[in-house]
């Protein structure tokens, strides 16, 4: 966001929280991936079925606790489980889709940030055949909505031959084309400098607890009482989004689902992203080093390094990292990839993906012309988030908003 508002001649400052780079932004899979960026509430995740997501080892977790907003946003987030309310929900998506892997383009062009990797392929895998029928059909419901999307169905060794590090428990996988991936840490930290080398303003460790909007200013007011004047704002606060944001006639519900990570290394690491839908767990070869030079190394040089993230759960974002959904991953990851040590983890995370009832993001103007939303983009927050910023860039100085985003009204 910051980069394209200054692409249009705008001056920034960002306030972080935390340091730059550090939440989702940090820990998840980095893949840009338009073929698989759908809605969350989709008709398959219902089969889970109440009772298996109160396990902690389930790919979808909801702590049984009595939480009310918790339960008004999973009780709606239900209702969207549809199979109509879902290809709408595509159809949303498919144009900004479209433009996101160009995006990534424009920010490697001006130097900004490193070069996406090709995924070649990309994998979704599956136990047998019948498994991996769900997927097919998505795929093909896709192509109906106008989402863009070429794949191939493999079976048998054509999977191993696709990416060798894949057990021969996986009996079936659809190959996506067309998709990308990054590092997450360094892209980040790239394009954190690019915007302080271009003149924009960091201010790490600080949290905004008020915004007051003025007819010609906004105040921003911050953990430490000192208020900070602005022309216009962005609140782009991830799963604490509701907090700022609802004054400013944001109703929607915006509910943290947390992810996990952590690092790995091994003898066969996967070329390109291995994605196990049936677990939610995804695979990422991060092919440069994960630290900053200064940090212990990983082990030698030229280790490839795998990225493991995976799991969705309804807990607080401030609540600790839960180590029995880290088993579960390991657990279920260990009979279905060969050559890859579990064992020796680092690095191991949990963050707070900021989830929306519909599964559609809020990106655009609220009730004040000077107050603007950038969220709830569930797990599409790397694949969508310099798209986003793009096109927010020109609704905020051009005052128009672009058609991509009209779905995605923060005050629908």
């Amino acid at each position: 966001m910051a980069w394209f508002l200054q692409d249009r001649g705008a001056a920034v400052t960002v306030y972080d929280a935390d340091h730059a780079a550090s939440g989702a932004s940090w820990g998840n899979a980095g893949w840009l991936t338009p073929g698989l960026t759908v809605p969350l509430p989709e008709p398959d995740v219902l089969r889970y079925g109440f009772r298996s997501a109160l396990r902690p080892s389930s790919p979808v977790f909801v702590p049984p606790r009595l939480d009310p907003a918790l339960w008004r946003f999973l009780t709606g987030f239900a209702l969207h489980c549809t199979h109509r309310r879902w290809s709408r929900g595509v159809a949303a998506y498919a144009p900004i889709n479209q433009m996101a892997i160009r995006a990534f383009a424009d920010l490697a062009d001006a130097d900004a940030t490193p070069r996406p990797h090709e995924a070649r392929p990309f994998l979704a895998c599956f136990r047998t055949t019948g498994e991996a029928t769900t997927m097919l059909s998505e795929l093909r419901r896709m192509q109906d909505a106008g989402q863009r999307v070429h794949f191939d169905y493999l079976t048998g060794g054509q999977v191993q031959q696709a990416q060798a590090s894949v057990s021969d428990e996986v009996r079936a996988a659809v190959a996506i084309h067309g998709q990308k991936y990054i590092h997450p840490p360094q892209f980040i930290r790239a394009l954190t400098q690019s915007v302080i080398a271009r003149g924009g303003k960091l201010r790490e460790w600080i949290r905004i607890d008020d915004v007051d909007a003025e007819p010609n200013a906004v105040w921003l007011t911050d953990n430490g009482g000192v208020r900070h004047r602005h022309d216009a704002v962005v609140l782009a606060t991830g799963a604490a989004l509701g907090r700022l944001a609802r004054r400013f006639g944001v109703k929607q519900l915006v509910q943290a689902g947390r992810g996990y990570s952590f690092t790995v290394t091994g003898t066969q690491v996967p070329t390109s992203p291995v994605y196990f839908p049936n677990q939610r767990i995804a695979c990422t070869p991060l092919h440069e080093p994960l630290y900053p030079i200064g940090e212990p190394p990983y082990g030698e040089e030229d280790t490839e390094l795998l990225r493991v993230a995976g799991m969705m759960e309804f807990r607080r974002p401030d609540e600790p990292l839960d180590p029995r959904r880290i088993r579960a991953i390991v657990d279920t990851l260990r009979p279905l990839l060969d050559g890859v040590d579990l064992d020796r983890r680092r690095t191991e995370w949990v963050g707070s993906r900021p989830c929306t009832i519909d599964g559609l993001p809020l990106i655009g103007a609220t009730q004040d012309r000077r107050v603007f939303v950038a969220g709830g983009h569930g797990m599409w927050g790397v694949a969508l988030g310099p798209v986003t910023g793009k096109l927010l860039a020109e609704q905020i100085i051009a005052q128009t908003t672009p058609p991509q985003l009209k779905p995605f009204d923060p005050q629908r």
